[in-house]
């Protein structure tokens, strides 16, 4: 069985996140350094010290999970890690899919970090706060949320998350998630939470988004990855530098295909699951759409020893 290596996305940042890895090795505080040198700022001392609600703003959550993603890779391949050599495949949950092409060196971590600033202030701008919304449904099929979303009356209403285990979101105009909510709770889901979002991610409404990251990706190098990565928007692998570029504007407006991504591994020879970065959600998701694949964490210095030592 073959390992493949995950990222996650946003939700997963929380204060403090990386500093015990810049801490134990010089490779992960050169990654923070790095990123603090790309935009100009100190992003690191928001990661470690806060406030939350800072932190938590996309244009600095989504290049601050980056940072400490790499940070731990950068780790393990100073003590011989080799992605090209242990892993088959890699893929992220929507921002992650940049943590994921980083670290299979398609993009340095300067270009990841100014790529993901921009991404995060594009998708913010894009919709005026108050206008935009995200709900989780949980427990109803995905045929009938999709029933739902067609029905549901107040303007543009989608899937924007597969995550799997039973959960959806849908993301679109306040009024039209409401109201999708609603129908989907009519038609028997468990439960339709609105989410604490600062806007609808993965929804036609981001399109302006997808246009400047059309304009941002066009100005910056790329290379091919080292390692397959296993694209949001197609779940399939995609190794061309052009194509890459296509599915990462189309992903700001398309659905994060999270269970079929999960379930396209486990079906093409992965038997682990790594989820290298902050927190544990995708090791979750992952235990949820098939529990027969082992999901582990690497997002501490002792993650980072005993995934070395499993690797050998």
């Amino acid at each position: 069985m073959s390992i493949a290596f995950t990222f996650p996305g946003q939700g997963s940042q929380s204060v403090g996140m990386g500093r015990d890895l810049a801490d134990a090795f010089p490779e992960a505080r050169r990654v923070f350094e790095e990123v603090d040198e790309a935009l100009g700022e100190k992003l690191s001392a928001i990661i470690w010290d806060g406030p939350e609600e800072t932190l938590t703003l996309t244009a600095n959550a989504q290049p601050a999970l980056m940072a400490v993603s790499m940070a731990a890779i950068r780790a393990m391949e100073a003590r011989g890690f080799s992605l090209k050599d242990k892993v088959s495949h890699v893929a992220g949950h929507s921002l992650g899919e940049y943590s994921a092409l980083c670290a299979a060196g398609v993009f340095s971590i300067a270009d990841t970090a100014r790529l993901l600033r921009i991404r995060g202030n594009a998708m913010q701008a894009a919709v005026p706060a108050g206008e935009g919304a995200m709900a989780a449904i949980i427990g109803l099929e995905q045929e009938k949320v999709e029933d739902a979303c067609a029905k549901a009356s107040g303007g543009v209403c989608q899937i924007a998350n597969d995550n799997g285990g039973g959960q959806l979101v849908i993301s679109g105009t306040k009024a039209a998630v409401e109201d999708g909510g609603r129908l989907c709770t009519e038609m028997g889901a468990k439960r339709a939470l609105l989410l604490s979002v600062s806007a609808p991610f993965h929804s036609a409404l981001m399109q302006p988004a997808a246009e400047a990251m059309r304009e941002a990706l066009s100005k910056v190098d790329m290379n091919a990855p080292s390692v397959p990565v296993v694209a949001n928007v197609t779940v399939s692998p995609v190794t061309d530098p052009d194509e890459i570029r296509r599915r990462l504007v189309e992903q700001v407006t398309g659905r994060v295909r999270w269970r079929e991504t999960v379930e396209w591994l486990a079906a093409n020879g992965v038997g682990t699951l790594f989820e290298v970065g902050a927190g544990k959600v995708l090791c979750g998701l992952a235990r949820r759409i098939d529990r027969n694949l082992n999901a582990v964490a690497i997002n501490s210095p002792a993650d980072v020893e005993a995934a070395l030592a499993t690797f050998g």
